[in-house]
């Protein structure tokens, strides 16, 4: 029966995790105490709903999280520290603290801790988020139990939500580009000095083509934004569209 821990301390629990290339050790107290964490947990990193939707999500509204009196936001898994700091690496994560719980101690002394055995990941931690002040478990977003790995509540949306609900949201922005498209790196240029984060799609890697361009955009040139949804165009519409 997976445990709900609200208005409780977190456990006292001491983590090993790779510094770069040394070893280190960071327990409950340094990561919680005076302080307001969003800490998330899921069942392993490098794996699809952790790495295309969980995780992503609250790096991307980590600055939202901020202005909304958030300290930090860690993400946890029953993984070893070499693991989650190469998953960190290839997230590009970096507004989020990863935290290997490679024993399952915080995850088993929170009623976390579950067996997934059956596809071969042995102990591994029930996805949940919670919201931490001072030591103390305020709010739990705790997936339901059923099959599978659910994911219904512990996203970043709902835990900003409960955090403040009109909490204003960037922007999505998505770029396709091509390498030594000078148009393409004006149009980073003008974002970046906006502030405005993007995902970047370019032509020729992972079997993205021209014909992708055209599949997706209606159109032959790079760069194509995209902006919530809505077609903005290349370079002289972006600008023209940030003068705004």
């Amino acid at each position: 029966m997976l445990q709900n821990s609200e208005g409780k301390n977190v456990p006292d629990v001491s983590f090993a995790l790779r510094d770069g290339d040394d070893w280190a050790k960071v327990d409950t107290k340094a990561l919680f105490s005076g302080r307001t964490v969003v800490l998330f947990a899921l069942p392993g990193a490098f794996t699809p709903t952790c790495s295309s939707t969980h995780l992503p999500r609250y790096n991307e509204l980590a600055g939202v999280f901020k202005e909304n009196g958030v300290d930090d936001i860690v993400c946890l898994s029953v993984n070893d520290p070499f693991v989650m700091q190469s998953w960190c690496a290839d997230q590009h994560a970096d507004d989020v603290t990863f935290i290997p719980d490679g024993n399952g101690e915080f995850s088993e002394a929170l009623g976390m801790l579950v067996d997934k055995s059956a596809i071969g990941f042995g102990k591994r931690s029930w996805r949940y988020s919670m919201l931490v002040k001072d030591g103390v478990i305020e709010k739990m977003f705790i997936e339901p139990d059923e099959p599978g790995d659910p994911f219904k509540v512990s996203d970043a949306d709902t835990m900003l939500n409960y955090i403040n609900a009109d909490a204003k949201q960037p922007k999505r922005i998505a770029m396709f580009t091509k390498p030594g498209c000078s148009h393409c790196h004006r149009a980073k240029k003008a974002l970046s000095d906006k502030g405005l984060a993007f995902d970047e799609i370019v032509l020729g890697q992972e079997g993205l083509s021209f014909s992708t361009l055209v599949a997706v955009t209606g159109a032959g040139t790079t760069p194509q934004i995209f902006i919530d949804g809505e077609r903005i165009g290349g370079a002289d519409e972006l600008e023209a569209f940030l003068a705004k």
